[in-house]
């Protein structure tokens, strides 16, 4: 079952005082200047592709979607910003990763303090996700997510959060004196309200604000080295779903495409595309239930479309800047969700209310119709609310306390996650963080927000904090996750986001009264508690794959041999393909390593001929290449790669494609081949 299914629906560190002499002891490199006010800023990469084949995907948390190989890698993008006359710094990481979860942030943040003490800590340091869904399952710690994948994947894991880190050191080691510019447009064709129902049910005051049920709104932020773009980011609230469960490869969906695009125009600029309040917004235009599509019939086409109109957007908010300037802080502490008392002053009625331990309702377990082409417990509906819990057998000894369904209801209960043995199946003592560079704030909160519900927080924080409230932006699937965040009014609804709404009714009042208390901190006024410490959930993990067998490669062939080799020759926008005698991926993760550039790092590359040897003409991260693996014939433990090419228009010449894999034997030893297709023309 899915997270649209089962299961996963189912020190301080002290950097605030450090100035440019304590970074430099810290190992600053470059950023040892020191002018007179500005910031010093950097940006960087790291690859957080992990095992590309035979493990489960995240994002749907679909037993089904299992990866069978690679359409694009996976990266982080970070920013550091810091006060060049004082040091004090933020760090911003955006990921083409499903989820943030609390499993990352402990493994970046452990990481980071035994390369830089106490620079870069939870405080200063954000880490947020796009929310592709074809990346890696099984890196979190928790329960609900880690089963959806079979199992914890340490491989995938280890990538993940090293890439986050590698992306981090790239953008210190690149701290200079820079400047910052920011810009707003709007984007009314790269997303659509996938749960208008719900969103109706908002007062008129919230409805006026988005007319068109969408947010349209556009961010973007630029930063500069002397006259240099080092990096961009453009907010913008649409789902990674473009391609949908049906997709098997692992990939970066629309905004990892954007980023695609961006960079490839701008070579040497680090171009991230992050979520905002992206709750009820799909990519999927048409809105139709268990086909998605729009604005075409190819899910491949759409992800491109809805990217490039992204990536447009960006283009036009970076077209209209104004400098960005003022000082740096940042805010964070941890809030037990399952137990919050809430003032009335956050509640739509006016009257004190509580959350609960985390419960998954029937209209979650039904399924986001829109973004999915199946449904594993199709019986179930989105909107099945309290009266239909009888028929279900919800009203068993196994029903949550009397006081717990209260909270909850009108939701029909279906999976306590919160209550479940032996402890938590997912994350309920959760981070909230405030980032502040000048009159841009960041209110990063753990979850999906609805567009209206991440409304009414920016509204608060913005009052609280007097900065606009363009200015003002939800951070969502931020340094940890818990699923959604509705308004009391759409919860009513019990949709797909209000079913995965976990902690009751009032889970957003909580957050709005927990934003307030965090940004009058900021503020000036008392500086808020840590809050409750998150549990150690980093121990034995549950792992239900069968060990990877020892390779052998297909009968009457070494490893590498062609099996299908290409034509002799093909025209500019015609599919090369080559099949080889290969072994399994997950005996070895290719990671780019930092800076890397060597070609034997990933999966494949395509060459061409010139001047006497072959160069790279494309990689394994090309939009327009992609690896498939399979078992042939049935065999258990050989395997057959596919790499297929779309030739650009325009390409010429001789061409070949290369092949990189690792057979392990039946010792466990594993031993690097390389496969070469016979070259083929172009033209």
């Amino acid at each position: 079952m899915s997270r649209r299914g089962f299961f996963g629906g189912a020190a301080v560190a002290g950097a605030v005082g450090i100035g440019i002499a304590g970074a430099a002891a810290a190992g600053s490199g470059p950023a040892a200047a020191d002018p007179a006010g500005g910031y010093l800023v950097g940006a960087g990469r790291g690859d957080v592709t992990g095992v590309i084949a035979g493990q489960g995907m995240m994002g749907y948390s679909d037993l089904e979607q299992v990866a069978t190989g690679l359409l694009q890698r996976v990266w982080a993008r970070a920013y550091i910003i810091a006060d060049a006359a004082t040091g004090k710094r933020v760090v911003f990481v955006n990921a083409d990763l499903a989820i943030i979860f609390e499993s990352h942030r402990v493994g970046v943040v452990k990481a980071l303090r035994q390369r830089f003490g106490n620079l870069y800590s939870e405080d200063n340091v954000n880490l947020n996700a796009t929310h592709n869904h074809n990346s890696c399952g099984g890196t979190a710690w928790d329960y609900a997510y880690v089963l959806a994948a079979l199992g914890h994947r340490e491989n995938s894991y280890r990538a993940e959060v090293d890439g986050i880190v590698d992306a981090i050191v790239a953008a210190h080691d690149s701290l200079a004196p820079g400047t910052l510019e920011i810009g707003h447009t709007e984007l009314h064709d790269a997303s659509a309200n996938r749960s208008l129902e719900a969103f109706q049910k908002n007062p008129a005051a919230d409805r006026k604000h988005f007319p068109q049920h969408i947010d349209p709104q556009v961010t973007a932020l630029r930063l500069r080295q002397g006259g240099t773009t080092i990096g961009e980011i453009t907010w913008f609230a649409t789902h990674g779903t473009s391609l949908t469960d049906a997709n098997t490869l692992i990939s970066t969906d629309n905004k990892g495409y954007a980023s695609y695009l961006a960079e490839l125009q701008n070579p040497g600029v680090v171009a991230a595309f992050p979520q905002t309040n992206a709750g009820d917004m799909t990519p999927n235009l048409w809105v139709r239930k268990m086909n998605p599509g729009g604005p075409t019939e190819d899910r491949r086409a759409n992800c491109a479309i809805i990217g490039e109109r992204q990536h447009r957007a960006g283009a036009r908010a970076l077209g209209a800047t104004t400098p960005l300037t003022g000082s740096i802080d940042y805010a964070y502490r941890f809030v037990d969700l399952s137990d919050v008392r809430i003032d009335g002053r956050y509640t739509p009625d006016g009257k004190p209310a509580r959350t609960s331990p985390a419960i998954m309702g029937a209209g979650a377990a039904a399924t986001s119709t829109e973004d999915n082409t199946r449904s594993q417990l199709s019986f179930l509906k989105e909107g099945m609310v309290l009266p239909f819990a009888a028929a279900l057998g919800a009203t068993t000894s196994a029903t949550p306390p009397a006081w717990v369904q209260a909270i909850q209801a009108p939701k029909l209960d279906l999976f306590p996650l919160g209550l479940l043995p032996p402890r938590p199946w997912i994350q309920q003592v959760l981070p909230i963080q405030l980032i502040r560079i000048g009159d841009l704030v960041l209110a990063a909160g753990p979850a999906e927000f609805t567009i209206v519900a991440g409304l009414r927080i920016r509204r608060i924080v913005a009052d609280t904090l007097g900065v606009p409230l363009e200015n003002v932006l939800l951070q969502g699937y931020s340094n940890g996750y818990s699923q959604y965040v509705t308004t009391p009014e759409e919860y009513l609804s019990q949709q797909y986001e209000g079913g995965e709404t976990l902690f009751g009714r009032y889970t957003l009042c909580a957050y709005m009264q927990e934003f307030d208390k965090l940004a009058r901190s900021m503020a000036g006024g008392p500086r808020a508690g840590r809050g409750p410490t998150p549990s150690d959930y980093s121990g034995l993990q549950p792992d239900l794959l069968t060990p990877v067998p020892a390779d052998t490669p297909v009968r009457g062939t070494r490893f590498g041999d062609v099996t299908s080799a290409p034509k002799a020759k093909y025209a500019a926008g015609q599919t090369v393909s080559v099949s080889f005698s290969g072994a399994h991926p997950a005996n070895r993760v290719r990671r780019t390593a930092p800076g890397g550039t060597r070609p034997a790092d990933g999966y494949f590359v395509v060459e061409r001929f010139e001047n006497g040897s072959w160069v790279t003409a494309s990689d394994d991260n090309s939009w327009n290449s992609e690896l498939t693996w399979k078992r042939p014939n049935g065999s258990t433990s050989a395997s057959v790669v596919t790499i297929v090419w779309r030739i650009p228009k325009g390409t010429g010449g001789r061409h070949r494609i290369r092949y990189f894999g690792d057979a392990k034997s039946a010792s466990g030893r594993v031993s690097s081949f390389t496969g070469v297709s016979p070259a083929f023309e172009v033209g």
